[in-house]
């Protein structure tokens, strides 16, 4: 017995086995995951972008276009600014009465023309500072005890006259001077005159009767508008809306 080797067993392999159960617990499990993958997937696909993103015709908010100003004014006067001194020219002798160069010039061009036909066109006022006006609005209204509405009738608040610009003229007959800054003054050689040829000169009635600003009537009041700035001062301005 002893010559005869011991025989050496193997113990066998045992798999191990899993109950039914866990492998469809598992399986279960694995499929539930993989739909909602699934799921997540298709709807971040499908779902539509925003406006602005898809939209290739949206605009940035700085590109909305924004209402157009508007000019406010004071009892039917519209704002003025104050010309130049650089840019006035005097048309009279003694310096006093100055307009605009290329006014001044077209003025005295006319004042000239109208000479040949014997009328005498008299320069009474041209350019006037918002100083100026100051004095004569609130100070001759204090004077003539007159109310502001009153006073805007016939005289424009400081900052608010066409005299502001250098454009502006207030022209007497020389043969009547008792007629300046009147009504009257329609009546005269003068006035007749310049209804007739004061457009020749690029100069036009500033406040004719029934005029779109409420303004009383003045025949003696002309303003000039013969270059590119004197029209965007008198045009453009009114054409804006009013409060």
């Amino acid at each position: 017995m002893d010559d005869i080797p011991e025989a050496v067993r193997n113990t066998p392999r045992i798999k191990p086995t899993y109950p039914r159960s866990l492998i469809w617990v598992v399986g279960g499990i694995l499929i539930i995951g993989i739909a909602s993958l699934i799921s997540i997937t298709w709807f971040f696909r499908s779902s539509p972008k925003s406006s602005v993103e898809s939209s290739p015709s949206a605009t940035p908010a700085e590109a909305t276009p924004q209402p157009s100003p508007t000019l406010e004014n004071i009892l039917g006067h519209l704002p003025y600014s104050e010309a130049p001194a650089s840019e006035l020219k005097a048309i009279t002798s003694d310096g006093r009465i100055r307009l605009r160069r290329g006014a001044a010039e077209k003025f005295q061009e006319m004042q000239a023309a109208a000479r040949k036909e014997g009328i005498i066109l008299t320069a009474i006022s041209g350019f006037r500072s918002v100083q100026d006006q100051q004095y004569l609005f609130f100070k001759v209204k204090e004077q003539r005890n007159q109310e502001t509405k009153e006073r805007a009738e016939v005289s424009a608040p400081p900052g608010y006259s066409e005299h502001h610009t250098g454009y502006a003229v207030d022209i007497g007959d020389g043969k009547v001077p008792a007629t300046n800054l009147k009504t009257s003054f329609e009546n005269t050689a003068a006035f007749r005159w310049l209804q007739n040829n004061a457009a020749r000169y690029s100069f036009e009635l500033s406040f004719p009767p029934n005029n779109p600003q409420g303004i009383s009537y003045e025949p003696w009041h002309w303003r000039y508008v013969g270059d590119s700035k004197s029209l965007e001062t008198f045009y453009k301005a009114q054409q804006l809306k009013n409060n």
